[in-house]
């Protein structure tokens, strides 16, 4: 091998390190932000009383508590809420995720390595396998499962006993969950989006934990462009201390926030360049709609689920985009946002035709 192939490889390799090692501090840095505990937690005041009391009664009991139903968009807390479960009731946390689980066999492999009172967590659990969710069904309601061995006349079911346990299920799509599996939970909460006061807070906290040096101005800015997210708010935390470590004196002030945030494409309304690329082409391309899903996806060049997973939920949140049955329309929110006169059309807009479609 020659020298220069051989220098080519080895800054390869030296990439490839550096990426990883990067992954693992986000992670570290992800971990090390989570509350341990529910005192500990900002916000979901609803939810922390409720969920405080179900754990309360759980330890006076001396049992494991109720199957817990976690519901919301991504970045609440969910993850954080089953690690807390865990940590309240001195008990090992199991992780696993509904797309993982493509067999029954695999659901029951995970099962039957679980002691007593032992947590459960399955993220996106909408996505479990049909097999794995009937499987799911006994194991929650009755603690053992049915193993079959076998194929054909000669099959046998085999009984498998299963310690108590607590299920947590996550999910993102509440609706998608089967009745039978969804009336299983003995305790279910949806997770609200953050107001901004609240998402301050945690920012203060997670900027504390950092080292990093702030004024209150500048985590205030942080918090009202991070879209109601904890999860978003502690990344353009990070991301601002780095502008402000190479580009100020490291303090993150409120020039200093504005100045990085828009530097990330963060605008005042934490919209971001997939959000403002699609109320741009439902604005200037499509006449403020309305238009397909599909199509508004390849206008933008995204995937469908991306839009409509990642971009949509925000802007309808806060009326930049509505849904109606013919499609997607920009309000006049959206046009006021761009700086473009509203046309006539969508100031006087029915406001009775903004349903769900199913396009």
């Amino acid at each position: 091998m020659h020298d220069d192939e051989l220098e080519a490889l080895e800054e390869t390799h030296l990439r490839s390190l550096t990426a990883a090692e990067a992954e693992g501090d986000e992670r570290t840095i992800e971990a090390a932000l989570r509350p341990r505990s529910l005192d500990e937690v900002v916000g979901q005041g609803r939810v922390r009383a409720q969920l405080g009391l179900v754990l309360e009664a759980a330890r006076q009991r001396q049992r494991p508590p109720d199957h817990v139903l976690l519901s919301g968009p991504p970045g609440l807390g969910k993850t954080t809420l089953a690690m807390i479960i865990a940590h309240e009731m001195s008990v090992p946390l199991r992780l696993t995720s509904g797309p993982a689980i493509t067999h029954a066999g695999d659901l029951a492999a995970i099962l039957s390595g679980l002691n007593e009172g032992d947590v459960l967590f399955v993220d996106e659990i909408h996505r479990m396998s049909r097999p794995a969710e009937e499987m799911l069904y006994m194991a929650m309601e009755d603690f053992r499962v049915d193993v079959v061995i076998g194929k054909g006349p000669g099959a046998t079911a085999i009984p498998l006993e299963i310690p108590p346990f607590t299920l947590v299920g996550a999910t993102t799509r509440a609706g998608l969950l089967p009745g039978p599996l969804r009336d299983r939970f003995g305790f279910t909460a949806h997770l609200e989006f953050y107001e901004p006061g609240e998402l301050d807070e945690i920012v203060h906290r997670s900027a504390q934990l950092l080292g990093i040096e702030v004024l209150d101005e500048g985590t205030s800015e942080i918090a009202s462009r991070s879209r109601g997210t904890p999860r978003i708010a502690n990344r353009l935390l990070r991301r601002v201390r780095d502008y402000a470590q190479v580009r100020a004196d490291g303090v993150v002030s409120l020039p200093v926030a504005q100045a990085a945030l828009d530097l990330y494409e963060v605008d005042e309304s934490g919209l971001d360049r997939l959000d403002r690329a699609v109320i741009d082409v439902l604005c200037r391309r499509f006449g403020g709609g309305p238009v397909g899903l599909s199509t508004l996806a390849v206008a933008v060049g995204e995937e469908r689920e991306t839009v409509e997973e990642v971009a949509e939920p925000f802007l309808v949140r806060h009326g930049f985009l509505a849904r109606t049955p013919r499609g997607r329309v920009a309000t006049p929110a959206a046009w006021r946002h761009l700086g473009l006169s509203v046309p006539a059309a969508a100031q006087v807009a029915d406001a009775s035709l903004f349903d769900d479609d199913t396009d």
